[in-house]
């Protein structure tokens, strides 16, 4: 039977840290906030152009489009992680630099339309994914950067390091 999305990961599935992204949400269907949050994002690049997401707010701050692709690789990281745990995989999964994979991928030399579409395209594949868990794959836990997680909890981080960004694109950039 399918899992429901709406309970809320207790602080003991999650490192404290990312208590963070989990507190920016609001109570319901995870899976449902997630959906919008494609919308969300898709409405707020459709008056950016390639030049305007070249902008940082700030020197030594990341553009426009490597905050994009911070986003593409921590939904990814994630997910990985979450796939790796549904499984049942116990492997202490490693921690990642996001500094240094955004230095890596030379995001900013990719057309932003490309960008975008890579991230619509990585959110429905985990939205299907997530979708075929059940409740007790949701509450599978392992290991990732040195914490315990659950399935649920990483799920519920995902959707508010996305609202983090958001929040701070429509603040610092748009």
């Amino acid at each position: 039977m399918p899992a429901t999305f709406t309970s809320r990961p207790a602080p003991k599935e999650y490192g404290e840290y990312y208590g963070r992204y989990i507190s920016q949400l609001p109570d319901g269907d995870v899976l449902a906030i997630m959906r919008s949050q494609t919308d969300e994002l898709m409405a707020m690049f459709a008056k950016v152009d390639d030049a305007k997401a070249l902008h940082r707010y700030a020197p030594g701050k990341w553009s426009i489009k490597e905050v994009l692709g911070h986003m593409l690789d921590v939904e990814r990281v994630f997910s990985h992680r979450a796939l790796r745990m549904a499984r049942a995989d116990k492997t202490p999964l490693p921690g990642f630099e996001q500094d240094d994979y955004v230095a890596a991928a030379n995001y900013d030399g990719r057309p932003l339309a490309s960008l975008l579409d890579e991230w619509r395209h990585l959110r429905a594949a985990n939205l299907t994914l997530f979708e075929s868990f059940d409740e007790a794959t949701l509450m599978r836990q392992g290991t990732a950067s040195g914490y315990e997680f659950t399935v649920r909890a990483l799920i519920w981080i995902m959707a508010g390091h996305e609202r983090h960004h958001l929040n701070g694109l429509r603040a610092n950039y748009l």
